[in-house]
């Protein structure tokens, strides 16, 4: 019989207009990680281009959450926008690391570090007039 894990909470805020911090708690795994994805679809569906993930109160993530973080780095791409993992746990940071995530989605120590490097990316097409 399976047991559930603690159920997973995702609180988002937006710090600005077009940036949604998503703060995650609990396991990220294949039993949660569709919640996880409704809410960053839900956030792309209302112009959200830059996605801060607060990874600190998660434990464990397996591959299914990976998956998810590198699906909405390629949507936020086109926008253009960004994603940025923050503060992930030693188990979580470990598993980015080893599968080559954290080389490609930039991982930063606080919300204020991940949005100084939204700030200094370079603006795309879409300039506003």
């Amino acid at each position: 019989m399976h047991i559930a894990q603690d159920p997973l909470s995702v609180e988002v805020t937006l710090p600005r207009e077009d940036v949604a911090l998503l703060t995650v708690e609990g396991y990220l795994d294949v039993d949660t990680a569709t919640e996880f994805q409704h809410h960053l679809a839900n956030q792309l569906h209302h112009g959200r281009r830059h996605f801060l993930l607060d990874l600190s109160a998660v434990p464990f993530m397996d591959s299914s959450g990976m998956n998810i973080i590198l699906r909405v780095y390629q949507e936020a791409r086109e926008l253009p926008g960004s994603v940025h993992i923050i503060s992930p746990t030693p188990a979580v940071r470990r598993i980015l690391d080893l599968t080559g995530v954290s080389i490609t989605v930039p991982v930063s120590e606080s919300v204020d570090e991940a949005l100084e490097r939204v700030d200094a990316q370079p603006q795309g097409p879409a300039s506003e007039a």
